[in-house]
């Protein structure tokens, strides 16, 4: 399962896909779904997992779990696809969905709060409300957190340690080479105070510099919008951004990525070209 392949000797770069949005039409969300299931596919050949986003940015999405379990057939190993689950549905919905994940062969779920700014509410204050309650439910199913570096380190360190954090593994919030400081400060707490689970580093594949694009991201994650502006106007192509995150990060001391928002339809192929740039 993926926890253990995070806290093997090999570095894990993963991509984050977004499943297709709720209000498209028939035709066009069946379209959408099977570039998603081909995309999968391909990564999977390549040994690289995907995560398969939850109303992602506060815009509602299919049912992940149920299109994946009718779609992707029995041939692709289910270890290879993590889905994510936000408590921004109802408990029940949410118990179930984690059932179901198990059951259907799914080793490893995400479980995350979502954004309180828009969409319904949560079902649970926290988010490691409801790993716990999965964990009581499913304990066989591994669990996945989440941990913000542009936040207290020293918070952020102690829900890692705190028992109820309830997970095996961590996802972070998106971080830049333009502005690494915040990146720094939460490794050097989380290695002194070690940290007993793994995480990953989300890298946010920005594809252009376009300031309403950027603006609009500015309200669910921070966005180096100067660095941007600057590093695009020099000629920079959006997979030498990247890379140039993915490089930094590994100064540091980060194995472990999760590349977001990269186009469905080409997912496998600009990720290749961004892994290459890093070697």
């Amino acid at each position: 399962m993926l926890a253990d392949e995070l806290r093997g000797d090999t570095a894990v770069i993963a991509v984050e896909l977004r499943p297709p949005r709720a209000e498209l039409g028939s035709l066009e969300g069946m379209d959408a779904w099977i570039d998603t299931y081909h995309e999968i596919r391909r990564l999977a050949r390549q040994g690289i997992p995907a995560f398969l986003t939850d109303s992602a940015v506060g815009t509602r999405e299919e049912n992940n779990l149920r299109h994946l379990i009718a779609n992707l057939g029995r041939e692709l190993p289910r270890q290879m696809v993590t889905p994510f689950l936000t408590s921004k549905h109802t408990l029940d919905f949410c118990l179930s969905y984690a059932e179901q994940a198990w059951q259907q062969g799914f080793a490893s779920l995400v479980v995350l709060g979502g954004d309180t700014s828009v969409g319904p509410p949560r079902c649970v204050e926290h988010a490691w409300d409801l790993r716990q309650k999965i964990h009581q439910r499913e304990p066989r199913l591994s669990l996945g957190g989440w941990a913000n570096p542009h936040a207290s380190s020293t918070r952020q360190v102690d829900f890692l340690l705190d028992p109820r954090f309830c997970a095996e593994f961590f996802l972070t919030q998106v971080v830049s080479h333009l502005n690494l400081d915040p990146a720094k400060r939460f490794l050097e707490e989380a290695d002194h105070r070690q940290v007993p689970i793994p995480g990953m580093f989300n890298v946010f594949y920005y594809r252009s510099a376009n300031p309403n694009t950027l603006a609009a991201l500015r309200r669910f994650m921070p966005v180096p919008v100067e660095g941007l502006l600057n590093e695009f106007a020099s000629g920079a192509t959006a997979i030498d951004v990247c890379a140039r995150t993915v490089r930094a990060l590994r100064t540091l001391g980060v194995r472990h990525f999760c590349i977001c928002n990269l186009p469905m339809h080409e997912a496998s192929t600009i990720l290749a070209a961004i892994v290459e740039q890093t070697r």
